[in-house]
Parts: structure tokens; C-alpha cells; sequence
């Protein structure tokens, strides 16, 4: 503040006057240099959309994480504007077509499970084989981790395509449940192809660093499945109406179309990924390789997959209603969490590399630059929905008993959001170094052995109902949290060979 000369004695006025002069020098200086930041931050932004090519192991670690992140946020951005508006649509249907719809995910984890862990594998392999600036051994290997996915899909196939009403009896459904909406599990099942490539080939994109590759193909998938969503459900236009069914339709057109698309840029397209003639054929040496890794990677999926499957069978013992409210609250939850995902997909893109540059020490400050960044984040979006689930929920149903369950589960869920944050970004950055095996371990400890049983305790033997289901999934994934801190810690991943 420039206080009146006049105030002061002669003497004062010329060293008051060299004074604000400095100030406002400093001040300039500043905003200039605030400027610049913004203008560069901008300019990186810019680039990690387009997609610009470079050496992530070579620049500034603040700015290979925005290259990465930015798409891989924006990638999971719209997935998570896809499940919202898919779950808007079949709301419509009624709670009985919600609940199957969150028995068949709770079934599809598996799917996920497969399709998350090969590519774990195959962003790892990939990102060192990037890392150590061997690009053909890259492509190599990402054809290797197509055709294993190919060959386990089928079998899935022939599983959803037999069995679908019976594993949703299994479950738990009810019988005018299975009747009524079995088809949509026959379709998402039959369909897990599209589901494995699309996570498999994204994460081969991802591992060489072309995360604006995997952020336009998801985009495109699920553009195409939000179009196609409502038309046939309600059978809008020339459609006809499927009601449920049409939900998974659009969903497998949706994916099945960007398969295609990523199968494109794989051999014809420009990517650090360019699949040759020479690499189609089986090599057998790099698939026991990609099996081996994928197994520790599949397995600690598997695991935490299949916990969830036992949470809802938990939760369906107090009715249709409490599924249904548990599915729109995981959804939102979903929502809200898959852009975080997006940073510690980042953060294990980034140890692979600089692990396969042999800077070890890079690979460390990437992962818990990338950690505190996704709790900060994960925080803030918790502090909402704690404070307003039921203003999230109205986003897709208006049914007030769903939105009574569904707000219990997310206000719950929400207070452990920091913890899953930095979690998620520990974990992945394990996976990123080939150490698949640890958090299969953790996981094993942490949600079998201690959410499963803590569940049931608190739900049934206590009488908690449903929030005794909501506290224990706090508790398990903080617990997770605080164990893969400890593991990563010890350092021993920067070590793995891939």
C-alpha cells in the first residue's frame, strides 16, 4: 500500500519513493514468473491431449506426469459419464432391473478381473520395453498379451452364453428377476471380449506412453454407447425397445467398435505400438512371460473382485432395494474414483519407464508426487459426497427409497476417500514395476481375510444391516493403504525383473 509522502519527513520521501519502486519490480517479476507457469501449464495440457511424442524419462517429472494424466483423467472421466447415464436409463425399469444390473457387474468383476490383470502385465512390459528404448520388443509383446486375451475370452463366452440364469439364481436374484432380465447378463457376459481388449489393448497405450491414443478410444466407445443407450431401452426412433437388454447391446457395440478402432492404430496407426507381420505368431517364451506376470496380477484382481461379489451377496439378504441402493451409491462412488484412477494408471506408466531407464529414484518421487496429488484430490471430492450423497444420487433416479439406501452407502464409503486415493497410486506403481506380487498379497489379507468375515460380522451378527457392509470396506481399504505404504517403502520393486 502506498501511504502520502506528505506524512512523512523530507528526508524519508526519496527512500520511500526506492521503495514502492522495488515493490512494484518485485511485483512484476512475480507476475511474470506466475504467468509463464500458467502459460506453460496450458501448453502441457495442450500436448498431453494431442498426444506429443517424448522421452517421459527425460523431462520434468511435474510435466510427464501432466502428459500422462491429463488424458488418462479425462479417459476415465467418461467412463464415469458412461456408467452414470447407463444406470439413469435402466432406473427407469424399476429397482427389480437395477438389482440385476448390479448382480451381473458384481459377476463381471471377474471379467474385470481377467482384463484388469493382463493389463497390469501389459502395461509393465510395455513401459520397460519403452524404457529401455526397445520399440519392437514392445509391439512384440503387446500382440502376445492379445492373443492370451482372445484365447481366455472365449471360454467367458461359452460361460455367459449357458449359464447366465443360473449364476444370476446364484447370486441371489429372484425368480421374476431372472425371467424378466437374464438377457442382459447373457449379453454382458457372452460380450466380455470387447471388455478384456478394451482394458488390455488401452493398457498396452498406455505402458508406451500414448495415454491420449487410450483417452480418444474410450471417448469414442462411450459416446457411441450413451447414443445408443436410451434408443434401445425405450426404443426411441427406428429402434426396437429391449428395456434392459438394449442396455447391454449398447454397451457391446459401443466397446466392440472401439476394439476395432484400437486394433487399427495397433497395426496401422501412429503410435509408439506398431504390431508387424513378423510379430503374428505365437511366442510361446513371451507368453509364459506375460502368464507369469499376469498371474500375481490376475490373482490380486481376483481377489478383490471377487470380495465385492461376496458384499452383495451379503447385501442382497435385505432385499432388492438394498442392491439397488448399494448399485447407484458404487456407481457414483465409481464416478468419482475413476479419474483418480486415471493418475495412478500415470504414476505406474511412469516407474515402469523410468525403471527400464535404470533411474530407480525418478521411479520413487514419480509414484509419490503422483500418490499426494490423488489423496489432495480424492479428499476433496469425499468432503462433498459425505456432506451431500443424496444431491449426487438425484443425478440418475428420483426414486426416494433408493436414494435413502444409496445415500447411507455413499456417505460411509466416502470418509475412507484419502486413504483410497494415495492407495490406488501406491498399488499401481507396484504393478508398473512388475511387483504384482505384493499387492496380490495385501489384497489376500485385506479383503479376504478381514473384509469378508468383518462384513458379515457387523451386517448379520450384529445387526448393522447394510452399513456394517459400508464399514468394513472403510476399514479394509484403509487397511490396504497403510500396508502398501509399507511394502513400497521397503523398495524391493525396484528390483523385478520383467
Amino acid at each position: 500500500m502506498n501511504l502520502p509522502q506528505q506524512q512523512f519527513p523530507k528526508k524519508f520521501s526519496k527512500k520511500l519513493r526506492t521503495l514502492n519502486n522495488e515493490n512494484d519490480i518485485i511485483m512484476k517479476h512475480k507476475y511474470i514468473q506466475y504467468r509463464r507457469r500458467f502459460l506453460n501449464l496450458l501448453s502441457d495440457i495442450t500436448d498431453a491431449i494431442k498426444g506429443v511424442e517424448t522421452d517421459y524419462t527425460s523431462i520434468r517429472l511435474s510435466k510427464a506426469l501432466v502428459l500422462l494424466a491429463i488424458p488418462m483423467v479425462l479417459e476415465m472421466f467418461m467412463e464415469s459419464v458412461f456408467i452414470l447415464f447407463d444406470i439413469y436409463f435402466v432406473s427407469k425399469l424399476g429397482a427389480e432391473a437395477v438389482s440385476v444390473v448390479g448382480l451381473t457387474e458384481s459377476m463381471l468383476t471377474i471379467i474385470y478381473a481377467f482384463g484388469i490383470g493382463f493389463s497390469i502385465s501389459a502395461t509393465a512390459i510395455v513401459s520397460r520395453r519403452v524404457g529401455e528404448k526397445q520399440p519392437k520388443m514392445a509391439s512384440h509383446a503387446a500382440f502376445q498379451a492379445i492373443l492370451v486375451t482372445i484365447s481366455v475370452s472365449i471360454l467367458v463366452t461359452l460361460a455367459g452364453l449357458f449359464f447366465s440364469s443360473d449364476l444370476l439364481r446364484l447370486m441371489g436374484a429372484s425368480n421374476d428377476s431372472i425371467v424378466l432380465y437374464s438377457g442382459y447378463t447373457k449379453w454382458m457376459l457372452a460380450g466380455n471380449a470387447t471388455i478384456m481388449l478394451l482394458f488390455v489393448l488401452n493398457g498396452i497405450f498406455r505402458g508406451a506412453g500414448d495415454a491420449a491414443i487410450a483417452m480418444r478410444v474410450l471417448w469414442f466407445a462411450n459416446i457411441i454407447n450413451i447414443v445408443l443407450d436410451p434408443m434401445l431401452i425405450f426404443g426411441i426412433g427406428p429402434f426396437p425397445q429391449l428395456g434392459v437388454e438394449g442396455a447391454a447391446i449398447a454397451t457391446n457395440i459401443g466397446r466392440g467398435s472401439a476394439v476395432i478402432y484400437q486394433l487399427y492404430i495397433c497395426f496401422f496407426g501412429k503410435s509408439r505400438i506398431r504390431i508387424a507381420l513378423a510379430d503374428l505368431k505365437p511366442d510361446f517364451s513371451q507368453i509364459a512371460s506375460f502368464l507369469k506376470l499376469s498371474y500375481s496380477g490376475i490373482s490380486q484382481m481376483l481377489i478383490a473382485t471377487t470380495s465385492w461379489i461376496g458384499l452383495v451377496r451379503i447385501i442382497s439378504m435385505f432385499g432388492s432395494i438394498s442392491v439397488a441402493g448399494y448399485t447407484v451409491g458404487i456407481r457414483i462412488m465409481i464416478f468419482a474414483m475413476l479419474p483418480a484412477s486415471g493418475i495412478s494408471n500415470a504414476a505406474a506408466t511412469l516407474v515402469g519407464q523410468n525403471l527400464g531407464a535404470k533411474k530407480p529414484a525418478q521411479a520413487e518421487r514419480s509414484a509419490w508426487l503422483s500418490g499426494w496429488v490423488n489423496a489432495f484430490l480424492m479428499g476433496l471430492v469425499g468432503i462433498f459426497l459425505v456432506a451431500w450423497p443424496e444431491a449426487a444420487l438425484r443425478v440418475i433416479t428420483h426414486d426416494s427409497s433408493i436414494i435413502e439406501k444409496g445415500a447411507e452407502c455413499l456417505r460411509i464409503l466416502s470418509f475412507g476417500f484419502i486413504a483410497y486415493g494415495l492407495g490406488m497410486v501406491v498399488v499401481n506403481s507396484l504393478n508398473g514395476a512388475g511387483d504384482t506380487f505384493t499387492p496380490m498379497i495385501i489384497n489376500l489379507f485385506c479383503f479376504w481375510i478381514l473384509e469378508i468375515p468383518l462384513a458379515y460380522i457387523l451386517a448379520i451378527n450384529l445387526s448393522m444391516g447394510e452399513r456394517g457392509v459400508y464399514y468394513a470396506i472403510v476399514t479394509a481399504e484403509t487397511l490396504m493403504t497403510i500396508t502398501a505404504i509399507l511394502a513400497f517403502r521397503r523398495g524391493k520393486w525396484k528390483i523385478q525383473k520383467v
